[in-house]
């Protein structure tokens, strides 16, 4: 994951919770001194008699204390951090991190000891380093989440012991990390009477279904290049829709500015949100809220027409569940008409 989205937090809460069983466990931080670690683990409850905690970056002394202590777990945080004297180059060096790699993977097949290693992502979002780290270990997660919100989520991008559309929620908050058992919640704005300009979707996140607000902003633009502002959803399928409602539905936006947000940070990339972006767009054309009890998910084609989308049943069930009985899909087919069906 990026720096300072909580990795460490996350790892020593799993550190700990696997020492309180009784196991015991090795926190190896090269980022962070042992006190420093410490610290974390008195403010989040995380101190247990059976946490060892080491501040190493040679893996000569990191390869000494696991076979001083043979551990049920060990953690490295991080390996692009750690290097060995072995190996020519500086630590975080394709070479460096490939071979402390190398040898923390033969330590733990060796002794049957689960090792997770802590890595940084780069700018578009994969491992930095070599791409060969990705092949040598067994299970790749990225630990993601916007460090303006206290929302995460951990996503399998590698499992060889299982399904890799697994998404765990969490939050993080002033004593550590906690689950969010039912993240629908978050994403939804707290209004009890409808306001103009916002529709309820269903995004899937693995095998998660979660139910999520679009705010759709129009005004009147001042500027000869109206402005397209988005936050969460993708910028150019807003453009596309933009253009379909306009050309499919006669709703006229090329002298307005459009401003386009999830609630709570959500970012939803799927097109299954563009039903429910076009529908918020045209709510706030024209000034008339969505009944609070529909929730509207499906891709819209450049003709207009609406196709359906992954996980109908189980995106309608959720729904169902909160409250939202309305359900605007694919069986509108045209655009037109989900938009009267929305509206009224």
């Amino acid at each position: 994951g990026e720096p300072g989205v909580g990795k460490s937090t996350l790892l020593l809460e799993v550190a700990s919770r696997l020492a309180k069983s009784g196991k015991k466990v090795l926190y190896v931080s090269a980022e962070e001194s042992a006190s420093q670690v410490r610290l974390r683990a008195q403010r989040t409850s995380a101190l247990s008699e059976n946490l060892y905690l080491a501040s190493e970056t040679d893996l000569g002394y990191v390869l000494g204390q696991f076979e001083q202590l043979q551990p049920d777990l060990m953690v490295v945080d991080s390996v692009q951090t750690v290097s060995s004297q072995e190996i020519d180059g500086a630590a975080g060096m394709p070479s460096q991190v490939r071979g402390v790699a190398s040898n923390l993977i033969r330590l733990a097949k060796q002794n049957s000891t689960p090792i997770i290693l802590v890595g940084h992502v780069t700018k578009d979002g994969s491992i930095a380093g070599p791409r060969t780290l990705e092949h040598l270990v067994d299970v790749v997660c990225h630990f993601e989440g916007d460090r303006q919100t206290s929302l995460r989520f951990v996503r399998t991008l590698k499992n060889r012991f299982g399904p890799t559309d697994e998404v765990g929620c969490f939050e993080m908050t002033g004593d550590g990390i906690v689950e969010v058992s039912d993240p629908s919640q978050l994403f939804v704005s707290g209004a009890t009477t409808p306001v103009s300009g916002t529709c309820i979707t269903v995004a899937v996140e693995g095998r998660r279904a979660l139910i999520a607000e679009i705010q759709a902003l129009v005004v009147k633009s001042s500027t000869p290049q109206p402005r397209r502002v988005t936050n969460g959803v993708d910028s150019s399928r807003v453009a596309m829709l933009l253009a379909v409602l306009e050309r499919r539905a006669g709703i006229s936006l090329s002298d307005k500015d459009v401003y386009v947000s999830t609630v709570g940070g959500m970012k939803i990339i799927e097109p299954a949100a563009d039903l429910a972006i076009a529908i918020a767009i045209a709510s706030a054309v024209s000034d008339k809220p969505v009944a609070k009890s529909v929730a509207a998910f499906g891709e819209i084609s450049l003709s207009g027409e609406i196709r359906g989308v992954s996980n109908p049943a189980q995106r309608s069930n959720e729904a169902t569940r909160l409250g939202h009985k309305a359900i605007v899909d694919s069986s509108s087919g045209q655009l037109k008409v989900a938009l009267a069906k929305a509206l009224g």
